[in-house]
């Protein structure tokens, strides 16, 4: 199937961070992988590095979040979605960009881009299996017997949601085309808090996921992207 416009123009709910990152894992690749946390006094009890599923009420709420999300970008409210971009992914981002000053005029030309390419966002929703992981790796000191012993601790819920955004395309003496773009959203927020904080999925890796939260498994499976004409 053709599509009149270039992939990197298909951008969903947070439609800045999937310009920037279309952007950049085609010069740079993706970010090296974060080392482990130092650990450095007392005694250290191993600890498995495995990620449990979150409780069904965190995956709502991260679901939730996302779709409020995708409803303020439908709305033309692109900012919001430059807020909610995750701290420490923007903040890397950023440097790739040469700045967070550069990226953010970067991000707020997205809306402009998509009037002269003749795309508008008809609506957004997440759909499918979201994944849940712990992240957010930490340390928590217990007394065992009389002895400080440290463990591994995680912090944070990461969730993958599986979102699709729907985009008509209007061109000057051509068809006019709706399209669906599949994707999805990872959304981080500290265990207890369900403060979420947003990655886009376009073009994102297996390790620039696990360049942040270095427990994720190494050959976990990412929701799958795409593109189809609606029917």
């Amino acid at each position: 199937m053709h599509f009149p416009v270039k992939p990197m123009h298909f951008i969903s709910a947070i439609v800045a961070l999937a310009l920037a990152a279309g952007t950049l894992h085609g010069q740079d690749g993706p970010p090296p992988l974060a080392p482990l946390p130092e650990i450095s006094t007392g005694t250290v009890e191993p600890s498995p590095v495995l990620s449990s599923m979150a409780p069904p009420d965190v995956v709502a709420s991260a679901s939730a979040a996302v779709a409020k999300l995708g409803d303020e970008v439908v709305l033309g409210r692109y900012k919001t979605a430059i807020d909610r971009m995750n701290p420490m992914w923007k903040e890397r981002t950023a440097k790739r960009m040469g700045g967070m000053e550069k990226l953010e005029r970067e991000l707020e030309g997205v809306a402009q881009q998509m009037v002269q390419q003749g795309i508008s966002m008809i609506s957004f929703r997440p759909e499918g299996q979201p994944r849940s992981y712990e992240v957010g790796a930490g340390t928590k000191v217990e007394n065992v017997k009389g002895e400080s012993i440290e463990k591994l601790v995680f912090n944070q819920w990461l969730v993958m949601i599986p979102t699709v955004t729907k985009f008509r395309i209007t061109r000057q003496k051509e068809k006019t085309l709706v399209i669906e773009s599949i994707g999805f959203q990872v959304a981080v927020s500290d265990k207890g808090r369900n403060d979420w904080t947003f990655i886009d999925g376009s073009g994102l890796s297996v390790n620039d996921l696990r360049g942040m939260f270095f427990n994720l498994p190494q050959d976990m499976q990412l929701p799958p992207v795409g593109k189809r004409e609606a029917r």
